[in-house]
């Protein structure tokens, strides 16, 4: 597939319980805000994106450039990770702008790590009938890539555990990638997590 062939769905409606504290626009080490830095680590690979934001939100209040292109959850909708997924697939499935798209990619907005080679190795694997993730050290990391043949599965999603069934109803279809790149299993839960130095998978 081509960069064109992919839209990426950057997850970032979550409330941060964890953290304590809104961490989308919490600084990393290097001083960046932390939902920003994955909006670059996305856009060096992927040109097309959508941010998933909370009802009521705009990527301007988040000290992002008011062009990004993101779609709100409503607030009538229950919280959780796969119900917020389940709604930005069906948006996605209904998008004239994206109806040439074969493959979409789930990337959390708390991992800004992922290297440009996973990206780029991933999107020359991305096929439009099977899944694919990347794995570091044995472990299934992010972003993961769905064939638009699961796109009506993910449109079903509810509840707080995201994709996790549908990957094991189709493990025959879900292909592992093996990478050099601990980004994959970072993201940020709690404050330290933001100094990359201070993270482990």
């Amino acid at each position: 597939m081509t960069a064109d062939d992919v839209v990426v769905l950057v997850l970032a409606a979550g409330r941060s319980r964890r953290f304590g504290r809104d961490k989308r626009t919490a600084r990393l080490a290097d001083g960046r805000p932390l939902l920003a830095a994955t909006r670059e680590s996305v856009s060096r690979t992927y040109p097309l994106q959508r941010l998933i934001l909370r009802e009521g939100e705009g990527p301007a209040s988040l000290g992002l450039s008011p062009s990004v292109p993101y779609w709100r959850v409503p607030s009538s909708i229950r919280e959780g990770l796969g119900t917020s997924l389940g709604h930005a697939v069906r948006t996605a499935c209904l998008d004239p702008e994206l109806a040439h798209c074969r493959a979409l990619a789930i990337w959390l907005g708390d991992m800004p790590w992922i290297a440009p080679a996973t990206s780029e190795a991933l999107l020359t694997q991305a096929r439009d009938d099977t899944i694919l993730r990347p794995t570091h050290d044995g472990q299934p990391g992010h972003p993961v890539l769905f064939g638009r043949t699961f796109w009506p599965e993910l449109s079903n999603l509810t509840g707080d555990q995201g994709a996790h069934e549908l990957l094991v109803r189709h493990r025959e279809r879900c292909h592992h990638l093996p990478v050099d790149d601990p980004g994959v299993l970072r993201d940020v839960d709690r404050p330290q997590d933001l100094d990359r130095s201070s993270l482990r998978p």
